[in-house]
């Protein structure tokens, strides 16, 4: 019977998770439809831009000497596109993150549990926290 309960309730958690993954698609989907059609835009009009600023044979003989180096490029190159499946992907995956994320602008503060150096006590970053005095995290690098 305990472990019937158990598949049970595993079941249970996998259907749940299924269902918040399917909900997270449903509402995501018009953001990402959105991001890709500016990616498509915004390719697109590159594109435009570089065949219309092509130089005829004539002006290209003429100009001995290109744009100076310190020129930007008019736009991205044809082997680094916007609109491709790997932007799109990481659109996507950026997306999802967003919107699983523990904290929100306006909601308190997450406060998850921390392990303190020597491994053995665990608390909540909050209980770090003295009086009135704020709590700063520094998520920096040595590198």
């Amino acid at each position: 019977a305990a472990q019937a309960a158990a598949m049970l309730h595993s079941l249970g958690v996998h259907t749940l998770q299924l269902l918040t993954q399917a909900a997270a698609c449903i509402l995501l989907f018009p953001r990402f439809l959105l991001t890709a059609v500016m990616l498509w835009l915004l390719d697109f009009l590159c594109i435009r831009k570089k065949m219309l600023m092509m130089p005829t044979a004539e002006e290209a003989a003429s100009a001995s000497e290109g744009p100076p180096p310190d020129d930007p490029p008019v736009c991205v190159s044809d082997s680094n596109r916007m609109f491709t499946l790997e932007s799109l992907k990481a659109v996507w995956h950026g997306q999802k993150l967003d919107f699983f994320k523990s904290a929100h602008v306006g909601s308190l503060a997450p406060n998850p549990e921390v392990i303190q150096l020597d491994g053995q006590k665990k608390l909540r970053i909050l209980d770090f926290a003295r009086g009135k005095r704020p709590l700063i995290l520094n998520f920096g690098s040595c590198t």
